[in-house]
This record gives structure tokens, C-alpha cells and sequence, in this order.
């Protein structure tokens, strides 16, 4: 049953080969002792051979490789998964078919234990704050649906053991219900720093460090509307782009039989500064690639000024197409607000000013949109 594995390649995102020497029996072999950070790349032309021959220490790997969106392109003998352009098949199909968010299937007193895959940083070094994009491992065991919030806190020694609950903080999904290696066995979370909680524990991990999870709760973040014709108004302050991002890679990255998306979209995100940009690229590509269906505006409150010469607060940039939004909203779009509480009601003059412009009732239409599910926010 050994098997001498003389290369192994790491695919680490965004899309970066790394290679390692290994030289060891399959039963050595794991996705922990290699510290792997998401799928092997093996000098076989076989890999359903190989996973055959090595069944039990290369599952997690196989089972992660086999569940990619891939070409399998080869060089010399070496087989490589190469990730494409556009949109990626995910798996599996059966996370379509509920026709109501899973809600609560973890608690404090039996929560689920996932083990942290990887850890980036994805602010730069001029943020005020640093913020993390952490990936966990749930092996399919954590179903949750784009927009769902989780309670996280730290495992004991003991991972199958309740956790600290005084600990408990809660986190939007990042990813969509496939993770962002479309294969239904991980959730990715946004994490601002912030010393002596949760989050910091959560951005100093490890991988391979265990992280006890409950939920997936709550529903205001999701779709208010799965008619993939749509339209949806996304505002958010720092990580709440949370769950924007999950909906976003839903709409415009992945290929889902069941779910085409063909309605219109439209972020605003504010953050500090330009080092403080969150998931960038991916937005400029989904914008470059899908122009008639995703807008993309940014609010840099130390870098830009709004009409008046103050910040430019994510809020103010709104301000400046709140006629449209309304229009938009009077047509059955709904609109999302998530970060910072202190935009709700900025944004609320906003849209009331458009009213009064065009002789609405602005508490009429709000009264409506909330009535209707249209409105939708999550502050703190």
C-alpha cells in the first residue's frame, strides 16, 4: 500500500504554485502533516488509481481535488487542476434543494468543530485596522446558505468539548454555501482585528487549529428574492461585505444548473483608505465581466471628500444616486444594509429627499419595502 510521492504542489489562491519534496508510505501522508492548504497536485496519471491505493490518508485532499472546478491538464506526468476564467461548477447539487435555510443546528452546548485551513490578511499595511479572510474546514457537516451568520468561539484542548460561550461572537459568511473551493466543505469568514476578543483569536490562528462553531442563524442578509431576474442594492461598511461577497460569488463565479443569474446588482462599500479595500479584484472582475448586470462603487472616508468637504462616508456616496436607488426600489429591488448602524438613518434622509423630490411619501415606501421584505439591513 506505500506509495513514494516524489512532488507535490500546493495551489494556494490567488492562484500562486508552490512546489514541496515529499518522500513518504501513504499512511504518512495527510492533508495535516503536509500542512496543506487547499489540494495536491501528484506525479500519477491515475488520481481515481491513486485514491484507491491510498484511500484513508489522502481523502481530505482527493475529496477536495475531486470536488474543484478543473481541467486536468498534464505535463510530462504530472497531472494538474488547473482553476478557469468565468464561471466554476460546483458540488454538491443537493445544497440547492432545501427550500428553507438551515437554522440552528449547532449550539453553545453541542456546537460543531471545524479546523482552520488558512489564514490571509487581505487589508494592507496602511489600513487603520488589519482584517483577515479565514477559511475553515466543515467537511460538509455545516450546511448554511449566503447571508447566514455564525457564532464562533475558541475549541478547548479538548476540541469535542463545548468551548468558552463567554466567548461566543457572531460572523457572516464570506463564501457562498459551496466555500471558496466550490465543494461544499468549507466556510470563509471576514475578520477585523480587534484585541482581546474573539476575532483576535480567530486571526491569530493556524491551520489545523480547531474553532467550534453554531448556527448558521439568522436571515436578514439573504436573498430577499431567489428570482434570479432580480434586482438587489447592496450597502456596506467594512466587513459587512461579508456576506455581499457570498452573494456576489453566487450571481457572477459560480455555475449552478438551478441558479442562473441574470438580474442586476449593485454594491457600495465604504472603508478607510485604499489599503483598506476588501476583495477588490474580485469585484473589478465580476464588474469587467458582467457589466450590464454589476455596479461597483467605493467610499474611501480618509481619501475622498463628499459634497460638503467632510469624509466621504459610504453613506454620502449613496446620497449621490439615491434618486436612482429609489426609482429602483419602487420597481421591486430590494436593498441590503450591513456594517455600521450610524449609515441606516443617512441613508433613510437619502432616500426620503428622492421622495420628496419626485412629490412620495418616503415613510409610505418604507413601510412597503419592509412589508414586502424588500428591506433589509443587519447593523451593529
Amino acid at each position: 500500500m506505500a506509495l513514494l510521492l516524489t512532488q507535490v504542489y500546493l495551489f494556494i489562491p490567488p492562484y500562486v504554485w508552490f512546489k514541496v519534496s515529499a518522500a513518504a508510505t501513504s499512511s504518512l501522508v495527510s492533508d495535516r502533516s503536509l500542512k496543506l492548504r487547499t489540494f495536491l497536485l501528484l506525479k500519477t496519471t491515475n488520481l481515481s488509481s491513486f485514491e484507491k491505493r491510498a484511500p484513508s490518508a489522502m481523502a481530505f485532499s482527493i475529496g477536495v481535488l475531486q470536488r474543484l472546478p478543473t481541467r486536468v491538464a498534464t505535463a510530462g506526468r504530472i497531472v494538474c487542476a488547473v482553476p478557469q476564467g468565468g464561471k466554476v461548477p460546483v458540488a454538491p447539487s443537493e445544497l440547492e434543494h432545501a427550500m428553507r435555510p438551515p437554522t440552528n443546528l449547532y449550539t453553545v452546548d453541542s456546537p460543531h468543530t471545524a479546523t482552520v485551513l488558512s489564514v490571509k490578511k487581505i487589508s494592507g499595511s496602511n489600513a487603520p485596522a488589519e482584517t483577515y479572510h479565514i477559511v475553515l474546514v466543515h467537511d460538509g457537516s455545516f450546511p448554511h446558505w449566503e447571508g447566514q451568520v455564525f457564532g464562533v468561539m475558541p475549541a478547548p484542548e479538548n476540541p469535542f468539548e463545548p468551548g468558552d460561550t463567554e466567548m461566543l461572537r457572531y460572523f457572516s459568511g464570506a463564501s457562498s454555501r459551496y466555500g471558496d473551493y466550490f465543494n461544499g466543505r468549507t466556510v470563509s469568514l471576514c475578520v477585523r482585528l480587534v484585541p482581546g476578543t474573539t476575532s483576535e483569536i480567530l486571526c491569530n490562528s493556524k491551520p489545523g487549529d480547531k474553532i467550534q462553531l453554531t448556527g448558521p442563524t439568522r436571515e436578514a442578509m439573504i436573498l430577499g428574492d431567489n428570482n434570479t431576474n432580480a434586482t438587489h442594492i447592496f450597502v456596506a461598511t467594512g466587513t459587512g461585505i461579508a456576506p455581499f461577497r457570498a452573494h456576489l460569488g453566487r450571481f457572477f463565479k459560480e455555475n449552478i444548473p438551478t441558479f442562473t443569474f441574470a438580474g442586476h446588482a449593485w454594491l457600495f462599500h465604504g472603508v478607510s483608505n485604499e489599503d483598506s479595500k476588501l476583495y477588490n479584484h474580485e469585484f473589478i472582475q465580476y464588474r469587467k465581466e458582467y457589466p450590464e448586470n454589476f455596479r461597483y462603487d467605493i467610499a474611501l472616508s480618509r481619501e475622498q471628500k463628499n459634497s460638503s468637504g467632510g469624509k466621504m462616508y459610504v453613506q454620502d456616496l449613496f446620497r449621490r444616486h439615491a434618486t436612482e436607488v429609489l426609482v429602483m426600489l419602487l420597481k421591486g429591488a430590494y436593498i441590503y444594509l450591513a456594517g455600521r448602524k450610524d449609515m441606516v438613518t443617512p441613508i433613510e434622509d437619502a432616500l426620503r429627499d428622492a421622495a420628496t423630490e419626485i412629490d412620495k411619501d418616503w415613510d409610505g415606501i418604507l413601510a412597503t419595502l419592509k412589508k414586502n421584505n424588500q428591506w433589509r439591513v443587519e447593523v451593529y
